[in-house]
């Protein structure tokens, strides 16, 4: 989610045409287009130092520099946003997120987030945790689908935490990716950190890189794309996505990674298969976790979610593959 505060932004040449509010809510991942048109309107975006419309057509080159305002502290509201609970008990509960949903409060989303859907199912978890993030103990991007877990209590949060730290916590991801490695499994060594221009874009050539690690396998190819599974051996902000996108294997539908030059690549019948798909095709599959209170191993799966489901339809028809059913392996 975007801090508060000042941004600045560099348009590239796969930039050009834009307009000025995707441009820039694309960039600020976790902030809605009409959030960013709303700030534009009031002048606290600039172009090249001019007031511009949301609608501007972005140039190569173009300067972008505004300032996220603070979230307003407010007492948070329960609302009765329904919520895929795959497990709960006095102490954790496990949600199997759909994509599209915000995790917690941020600029451009006051309402509508997970946490306010937890509040209405599990009311003791208001007097816990961050005023903002009750029961919060690790995050999914908005448009990622897949299992979270949740503390009910103090020392449940505090002792998930903990695992998260000491790595504990094993998290297998499902994504449908452009291209198809020569491998069928490998690891992704490459230490990520903040874009040198964009500031919610993480890179893998960052001055401030942090060590990064993920396995990967194959679980099925088609013809110019493949459904990989993935192991996050560390934990950085939107490291699949990252890593992916470094071995050119960009994640289908990631709006922030995935370059148009890619797309221009591909194949028509992919990038026909691919054009209805409205965010990055990663779904975090699988969850294994000590739990808080008894120490047992607990181990989670969520389905594959339906528009992940569909797109691989497609594919295996495009690839001449018999259309199955079931999940991967693994």
């Amino acid at each position: 989610m975007p801090d508060s505060g000042e941004f600045f932004l560099r348009a590239g040449d796969e930039d050009a045409g834009m307009r000025l509010d995707r441009f820039v809510s694309k960039h600020l991942t976790g902030l809605s287009r009409s959030f960013v048109a709303g700030l534009i309107k009031n002048r606290t975006v600039l172009v090249a130092g001019k007031a511009r419309k949301p609608g501007y057509r972005i140039r190569s080159g173009d300067e972008i520099r505004g300032t996220v305002p603070p979230l307003e502290q407010s007492q948070l509201e329960p609302e009765p946003i329904s919520l895929d609970i795959i497990y709960e008990d006095a102490h954790i509960a496990v949600i199997n997120k759909g994509a599209g949903m915000v995790i917690h409060p941020a600029p451009g989303h006051k309402t509508g987030t997970l946490v306010h859907a937890m509040l209405y199912h599990f009311p003791g978890i208001a007097e816990r945790g961050h005023c903002e993030r009750p029961g919060i103990v690790h995050r999914l991007d908005k448009d990622t689908s897949g299992l979270l877990v949740v503390a009910k209590t103090v020392p449940a949060q505090n002792r998930l935490s903990e695992q998260f730290k000491a790595r504990r916590v094993k998290k297998t991801y499902l994504a449908l990716v452009y291209g198809n490695p020569e491998e069928d499994a490998g690891e992704i060594k490459l230490p990520i950190g903040r874009h040198p221009v964009y500031r919610k874009k993480m890179s893998v050539i960052s001055r401030s890189a942090r060590y990064a690690e993920t396995g990967w396998r194959v679980a099925e190819r088609f013809s110019g794309a493949s459904l990989l599974e993935l192991d996050l051996l560390t934990g950085r902000t939107h490291q699949i996505r990252v890593h992916c996108a470094a071995v050119n294997m960009p994640i289908i539908g990631d709006p922030l990674y995935c370059s148009r030059s890619i797309k221009r690549r591909l194949e028509k019948s992919i990038h026909d298969a691919a054009e209805d798909v409205s965010r990055q095709m990663l779904h975090a599959w699988k969850l294994s976790i000590d739990h808080p209170e008894s120490g047992k191993r607990l181990s989670f799966t969520a389905p594959v979610p339906e528009d992940m489901s569909g797109l691989m339809k497609k594919l295996r028809k495009i690839s001449g593959l018999k259309i199955r059913s079931g999940e991967p392996s693994g």
